[in-house]
């Protein structure tokens, strides 16, 4: 089957047709560095290497660029608030991110780049600008003129997110020098105090939204395949960056996806709110691998509404995905299933291909409680297939070392509890229900849960 992406540019699903066959070619928005991660910010690290993964899978070259914006406003204010040097600041709460993706088992980016690196990327694009119309300097710092753009004929500003030019607001507080209130700094003229690059302009630091659309073009061409990020990018960030590429001449993005947000009480997770949830506070609850199986389980573009109740719900069906896998033991990777396929070829639909999973994983606890091994070993296979496909497989070498039990013990654990199981069905159907009862009260005093369903009563570990 073909991929096929909502496109937030059309606002339709696209068939996925790269710019060059066998190869495909993703941005990603990354950190902006000002303070430790919240679980809302690496939810998009999880979505767009599920993304990633599953291109890997259907046997493209990825190349996937995320970047980190180590230079901004607000890491100055945060560092100065501080008493601490910008730069101290944003390499100590970068290697925050790092860590905190590498513990949700988030593949590393092909590259990395960082702002402060490509400035002469961005000169470039600034004179690229300048020689088409689109920039003018003023006291040493560059803007990009949105009127002029807006007036140039096959204009499409506004196209991405939706809002009209007469309604927009770039949200910058300095304004001054400017032609117009809509047009926003491409370079900021150097202030007292403030870290600065020389230009033939002079001294100064780039604006946010050209730094994305250097580096991108930059390591991916003028024209290239996803730009992805989170959905309160959409304006004036990723707005911004189409209109410089389009006005530099550049094809840049064919499609454009979007997570959407992590929430708490149905407001968007933020520091202003004080709703921010670490991704190591979260690590105290559940493991990293439940954690990302959390974050990973809604549809990208669906609101993940956050709480303690979800979160460890998730990490019980993680656990039912692992513990059928520890009962089979070591089995090598198969096939997913064409459902699972068809789910995730259809714009990522996580939520249906985990509904797959979850049905094989049901399959094979009826296979092994039917002795039979081959069944149940070559569907463990395909729920390797498929875990593996969202980074959450239990037997990969990522995770295989973090498992809650050893496989030895699981098996042993295994047989105790079905012969609990088997004593209390019995009783049940003799209606001695006391009988029953005790067991059930047993297994949950011993952190075991069992759920009673069409297949037979099924067990699984409790946190």
């Amino acid at each position: 089957m073909t991929l096929r992406i909502f496109d937030t540019g059309t606002r339709t699903l696209r068939d996925f047709v790269p710019v060059r066959e066998g190869h495909a070619s993703v941005y990603l928005c990354g950190a902006t560095p000002q303070s430790q991660p919240h679980i809302g910010h690496v939810r998009s690290g999880v979505a767009f290497d599920i993304l990633r993964r599953w291109l890997l899978a259907k046997g493209f070259d990825v190349a996937f660029v995320r970047n980190v914006t180590d230079i901004d406003d607000k890491i100055l204010t945060r560092a100065a608030e501080h008493g601490r040097p910008w730069w101290e600041w944003v390499s100590t709460h970068e290697r925050a991110f790092t860590w905190a993706y590498e513990q949700l088992g988030v593949l590393p980016p092909s590259v990395e780049p960082r702002a402060t690196g490509h400035v002469t990327q961005m000169v470039t694009y600034m004179r690229r600008l300048m020689d088409n119309g689109f920039a003018y300097e003023v006291d040493g710092s560059v803007y990009f003129d949105v009127k002029a753009w807006v007036d140039a004929e096959g204009s499409d500003y506004g196209s991405l997110s939706g809002n009209r030019v007469e309604d927009m607001e770039q949200g910058e507080a300095d304004n001054r020098g400017k032609r117009n209130q809509l047009d926003f700094a491409l370079w900021k003229a150097a202030k007292p105090g403030e870290p600065s690059w020389p230009t033939p302009w002079g001294e100064g630091r780039p604006g946010w939204h050209l730094e994305c659309s250097a580096m991108a073009t930059w390591y991916l061409g003028g024209t290239f395949d996803i730009h992805a990020g989170g959905l309160d990018l959409q304006f004036p960030h990723h707005e911004n960056e189409i209109a410089q590429a389009h006005a530099a001449g550049d094809g840049f993005a064919n499609y454009w996806m979007h997570n959407h947000w992590v929430t708490m009480a149905g407001e968007k997770m933020s520091k202003s709110l004080g709703n921010v949830l670490s991704v190591p506070h979260i690590l105290e609850l559940v493991r990293p691998v439940e954690l990302r199986y959390y974050l990973g389980s809604a549809h990208y573009r669906s609101v993940l509404e956050y709480s303690e109740e979800a979160l460890k719900e998730a990490a019980a069906g993680y656990r039912r995905i692992e513990d059928f896998l520890a009962r089979v033991g070591e089995v090598a990777v198969g096939e997913w299933t064409p459902e699972f396929g068809a789910a995730m070829d259809e714009d990522i639909s996580v939520p249906r291909a985990l509904a797959e999973i979850h049905n094989a994983v049901r399959a094979g606890n009826t296979a092994l409680a039917a002795g039979d091994r081959a069944e149940a070993e070559r569907i463990a296979g395909t729920v390797r297939a498929m875990t593996g496909v969202l980074g959450v497989d239990p037997q990969s070498e990522t995770w295989a070392t973090g498992a809650s039990a050893s496989d030895d013990a699981l098996t042993a654990l295994d047989v105790l509890v079905r012969a609990e199981l088997q004593r209390r069905t019995e009783a049940r159907s003799e209606k001695d229900w006391a009988t029953a009862d005790a067991v059930r009260d047993r297994l949950t005093a011993a952190g075991i849960e069992v759920t009673d369903t069409p297949d037979g009563p099924q067990w699984s570990l409790k946190n």
